[in-house]
């Protein structure tokens, strides 16, 4: 017993601790050495407030209790360790620069938050072979040397410093003691379990299989796939089954479809043609074409706050919306050296207007006002007449100088009826309107300022993007041998 007081006293542990053996006079000790702290608090917050008689009344001021020990000093409760069970409770006193508790005070302030309780437990992250390399070094850093044995509450500082129990701990080890026996190296690999929900596969011939009518909607597809709809919804997240939304594309004649291919051959260089096809620069070309824009959107998604009010939107007529026509010319953007634009190729765009003196004299105009109207019919004559009277004049202002005298080629259009080969129609003109569209026009004159600024704004580098699809769509079109059965390519374009 010595030898084991000896050893605790080493180590720094009491009999608790050090030999495992809890007497009766450990238990006393501790009791009455709980009591005697319990009632020296007591005595100490009693000097703090004051001393009070024992059936002394004080006015309840809806505060915690506290306890206070019975008249005596400090030193004769010390001497006394059987004491300390007869404590009576007195009122907590208010401070004095605390402000008086408010007579009509809501009852919300002595409301108590409740947290809702958390069952699940949290997980641990998975141990790697990296992980389980650290953990052994750190077991064998702390090892009794010529003992299999590590040092007294070395497990216990493991699962402090990496976070894992101690049954993970004493696996590692272990399974080191093992393989330290056996001769062998230490061998800390290994494979991770096949666990978990396991994805469902579905092949493409299961999907095939079934006819277009049945592939509508997930429910369709989920209830002939025998799944159910949020698994198919997955399968869709995850790319393996993708939507489709299949337009309906004009039949194109044979002299079409070789129109087609004709005009994008001319597109290539000739001396190219054998060995590295590749398109001329179309520096010398001006697409030009129009487009209808409409004062606002039959429907438009606007994300609003939890409580904030719908707006109501509302017009005369839902199929008659104002709308205006634009003419717009734009040709292939020029960059320098160090990639800054010297020539953004924005011809600009044009409204096809008239002006119109007012026949009757309402509260905002007088009679014979000259107002902008949109043109109502649009004609071969309408066309010629906004092509040489304001189309050619920009072009001859804005055209870069520095190039010299060179042939201009203004494709209308669409040539080979093929929206696709225009730069407007391609995607220039989706550009301009989705910027037009949020700036809310309320008046056709907002919509004239709407077209014009976002037509403005656009970065050059937008229209170059569109210009560099173009021969993508060239390439396209030669596949199916002039045909339009083939996807717009999405190609990751940089300057």
């Amino acid at each position: 017993m010595a030898s084991n007081q000896e050893d605790d006293d080493f180590f720094g542990f009491s009999d608790d601790e050090g030999d495992g053996i809890n007497s009766d006079s450990d238990s006393e000790d501790d009791g009455n050495a709980a009591d005697l702290v319990q009632v020296a608090e007591g005595v100490q917050h009693a000097h703090e407030y004051g001393e009070f008689e024992q059936f002394e009344s004080v006015p309840d001021l809806n505060e915690e209790v506290q306890q206070v020990s019975d008249e005596g000093g400090v030193g004769q409760q010390q001497n006394d360790t059987t004491v300390g069970t007869n404590i009576q409770e007195v009122p907590f006193l208010f401070y004095l620069n605390m402000l008086p508790p408010e007579e009509n005070a809501s009852f919300q302030h002595h409301q108590t938050t409740t947290r809702t309780p958390n069952h699940h437990k949290p997980k641990t992250p998975r141990i790697n072979n990296e992980l389980r390399l650290e953990i052994l070094l750190f077991l064998l850093n702390r090892q009794i040397p010529g003992l299999d044995t590590l040092l007294y509450g070395t497990v216990r500082d493991a699962m402090v410093h990496f976070g894992y129990t101690r049954k993970t701990i004493g696996k590692l080890w272990n399974r080191a003691k093992r393989q330290k026996q056996a001769m062998d190296s230490y061998i800390l690999e290994r494979k991770y379990h096949n666990c978990g929900r396991k994805n469902i596969q579905v092949t493409y011939d299961s999907i095939a299989s079934i006819g277009m009518g049945d592939r509508t909607c997930l429910r369709d597809l989920a209830k002939m796939l025998n799944l159910g709809a949020t698994t198919v919804w997955r399968l869709v997240k995850r790319k393996m089954i993708k939507p489709h939304s299949s337009p309906l594309y004009p039949d194109i004649s044979e002299e079409c479809k070789m129109a087609r291919m004709r005009w994008v051959l001319r597109l290539i260089m000739d001396y190219t043609i054998p060995q590295e096809p590749t398109y001329y620069n179309m520096y010398d070309f001006i697409h030009i074409d129009e487009k209808w824009f409409y004062l606002t959107q039959k429907k438009k998604r606007v994300y609003f706050a939890n409580n904030e009010p719908y707006p109501h939107k509302s017009a005369k007529s839902r199929t008659k919306v104002p709308k205006f026509m634009f003419m717009a010319a734009v040709a292939r953007p020029r960059w320098a050296q160090d990639r800054q634009c010297k020539f953004d190729s924005k011809i600009g765009i044009f409204p096809f207007t008239d002006s119109v003196a007012a026949k009757r004299s309402p509260k905002n105009r007088v009679k014979g006002t000259i107002e902008t109207e949109p043109v109502k019919s649009f004609n071969q004559i309408e066309t010629k007449g906004m092509l040489i009277n304001t189309l050619i004049p920009p072009i001859k202002e804005k055209w870069p100088p520095h190039e010299g005298e060179n042939v201009i080629f203004i494709i209308q259009d669409n040539p080979t009826n093929s929206p696709d080969c225009n730069i407007l129609d391609l995607g220039f003109f989706r550009s301009i309107q989705s910027l037009m569209h949020k700036k809310m026009p309320k008046t056709m004159e907002d919509l004239t300022g709407a077209v014009t600024g976002s037509f403005n704004e656009l970065h050059p580098k937008t229209l170059f993007n569109v210009w560099m699809t173009l021969q993508f769509v060239a390439n396209e079109i030669l596949k199916p041998k002039g045909n339009n059965d083939y996807q717009l390519p999405h190609n990751k374009k940089k300057i």
